[in-house]
């Protein structure tokens, strides 16, 4: 069967899906008032937001208990042979006064560890380096050789610190300057996508035809050189691997050409929502402000929440290293029990889940913002879209996003422990465990990449509709399946054009930083604070680049879900003149409105009333 958008072959609902339209219709108001995102909701998996609430709390309690166990100034300053944390006063143990233990020794002025390798780790507190050594972080360090310090500074390892901490300082003014102009450059970015996106959708497709092409050409070229200028049995192998890329390289490319060729009409949908994404947040600039501050949308936020998120594992998990109970060995050491060592798994899941969980919050705010503005005939009429959208969030969908994200989370543990399992192997592993290892890895990652792109998608169907997870999984990968194709166009064609766009925005923003830098004298690492912007532009373009991928993602569903609800006649659709040229039965919808002098809401208000009419 074809899709309501997949062309020439559309089918109309059928009457399950009909009816529950209706349905939804009926609940909403008169069908003529009926909008989307629907307003009537209902709070949706609660169970697992419940379940995030009981995995907060008991975390807390497992954080509090190896807080009690524990003192964080043993990773701070770190403790000697005997487990007496240096810089500190450590009071005398009774129980261990009898056994000859010397835990319990002042060790206030001695502020440093030295560490020193003989038959056995030996560990002391010191107040100064020994000859040799010198202090990093509290740490007595043996001093690298020169090879070693000539890679990474003239002056040594420990001066390579202090002299990238002295160029940050000088620096911090330029940094700031690129990240606003790394800021700059995303909106011109997003102008360039939304009034020349069709001119660089084409551009792109273009070059990478032409590199295919012409790398085959150049493979098979070097491989008749080779042919003809080798003859010996070394040599035919070489010409043997040269034919076989030339090969492969030729097979790619007419798989390529092939493919262009059969999604042309296709990528005109792209471009299309290239710029319905453009006017959507032309309409809505406050979605500009949703990753980065919007402090009175509460803790939500992207990069407010993901700090605190961040911050908070660092924490957990320096509470949870310091923690242990003191075994009198040779030398001493804090060890862990059961609970501890669960503990640490236990805040990484949290990290994951948590992380996830902000990610998601932040698409379903931008769906339901963008899913208004295409449900919404007179654009200028929108109200406050990102606030409702975070409104219904907080109240009816928090749930949602955890049950999601939970799943996420759980894939990337999986992955995170086979990773662990693989390195304490290392050494002991042969050919086939290598391999058992590496598809494990595999099958995990895509099924992780699977996952998060059927949540991004479930998310836009719950904020439109208010659907459950499951149930908006389910409509999402319907539309998805049934319009395959459309889909490929836009997860290669599109995904590939917002990649460039954040590759243009850190390069661009790199080459003024170099000019920048070469006239400032006094830096000695210029790469550091390059390195440092380079990354801030790519976040920044990538807040803003997230966004319009999340708006063409919306804006998709909502068309396919535009053509199965309405036929453009009798029910006129929602979407615009331009995607209604990918829809079967759009020029006779078109020839309705170019017969209109009338406003879309008045020319719906007229169709509805026309066809009550003939229908008394």
């Amino acid at each position: 069967m074809g899709s309501c958008c997949s062309g020439s072959d559309r089918v109309e609902p059928t009457n399950e899906r009909a009816t529950e339209l209706d349905n939804i219709s009926k609940s909403e108001g008169n069908e003529s008032d009926f909008q989307l995102p629907v307003k009537k909701r209902s709070c949706t998996d609660v169970f697992f937001l419940i379940i995030m609430l009981l995995f907060l709390i008991s975390l807390v309690v497992l954080i509090i208990y190896c807080a009690k166990n524990g003192d964080i100034y043993r990773i701070i300053n770190g403790y000697d042979t005997c487990g007496n944390i240096c810089g500190r006063y450590n009071a005398p143990v009774k129980e261990y006064d009898k056994l000859g233990v010397c835990l319990g020794e002042d060790r206030s002025q001695e502020k440093l560890l030295q560490i020193s390798w003989t038959d056995k780790v030996n560990r002391k507190c010191v107040e100064t380096c020994s000859d040799g050594y010198e202090e990093f972080f509290n740490r007595c360090i043996e001093k690298a050789d020169t090879g070693m310090d000539n890679t990474v500074s003239k002056t040594g390892f420990k001066n390579f610190f202090q002299e990238v901490s002295e160029d940050l300082q000088m620096s911090w003014r330029e940094i700031l300057y690129l990240s606003l102009i790394a800021f700059g450059f995303s909106l011109v970015l997003l102008i360039l996508f939304r009034c020349f996106v069709g001119i660089l959708v084409w551009l792109v497709l273009i070059g990478v035809t032409l590199a295919c092409i012409g790398g085959t050409i150049y493979l098979w070229i070097l491989w008749k050189l080779k042919k003809d200028e080798l003859k010996n049995t070394e040599a035919n192998t070489d010409v043997t691997s040269h034919l076989a890329f030339a090969v492969v390289a030729t097979i790619i490319t007419v798989i390529v050409l092939l493919v262009i060729l059969v999604m042309r009409k296709r990528i005109k949908l792209v471009i299309q929502l290239f710029k319905e994404a453009g006017r959507a947040i032309n309409s809505m600039p406050l979605l500009f402000l949703e990753p980065l501050l919007c402090e009175y949308e509460s803790f939500l936020q992207t990069f407010v929440a993901l700090g605190v998120v961040v911050a908070a594992w660092l924490m957990f998990s320096l509470i949870i290293e310091s923690s242990g109970f003191f075994t009198p060995n040779n030398p001493a050491s804090y060890e862990k029990d059961q609970t501890m060592k669960v503990t640490q798994w236990y805040n990484l899941l949290g990290l994951f889940w948590f992380i996830q969980f902000c990610t998601g919050c932040q698409h379903m705010i931008i769906a339901g913002a963008v899913g208004k503005w295409f449900f919404t005939r007179n654009k200028n009429n929108l109200g406050f879209p990102v606030s409702k959208s975070f409104f219904n969030l907080v109240r009816y969908h928090l749930g949602t996003v955890a049950m999601g994200s939970l799943f996420i989370a759980l894939v990337q543990l999986a992955r995170t422990i086979l990773a662990a399992i693989q390195s304490q192997l290392k050494g002991h592993e042969n050919a086939v465990s290598r391999c058992l290892f590496r598809t494990c890895q595999c099958c995990l990652y895509c099924f992780e990449k699977i996952l998060k792109y059927l949540s991004r998608n479930a998310y836009i169907e719950t904020a439109v509709f208010g659907y459950s997870f499951c149930r908006g999984g389910q409509e999402a990968f319907r539309h998805l399946a049934s319009n395959a194709l459309r889909v490929a166009a836009i997860n290669s064609v599109g995904d590939f054009v917002l990649f460039l766009g954040k590759a243009l925005v850190v390069v661009a923003t790199i080459l003024i930083g170099i000019t920048m830098f070469d006239d400032k004298t006094g830096i000695r690492h210029v790469w550091v604070p390059l390195t440092l912007a380079g990354i801030f532009a790519y976040l920044v373009a990538h807040c803003f680049i997230t966004v319009y991928e999340m708006a063409i993602d919306t804006i998709f569903l909502c068309f396919c879900e535009d053509c199965e609800r309405n036929d453009g006649l009798s029910r006129p659709y929602y979407m615009s003149r331009g995607l209604m040229e990918f829809v079967q039965n759009s020029k006779k919808a078109l020839a309705v409105l170019d017969a209109s002098s009338t406003s879309p809401s008045q020319a719906w208000s007229t169709t509805s009333t026309r066809q009550a009419t003939s229908g008394k």
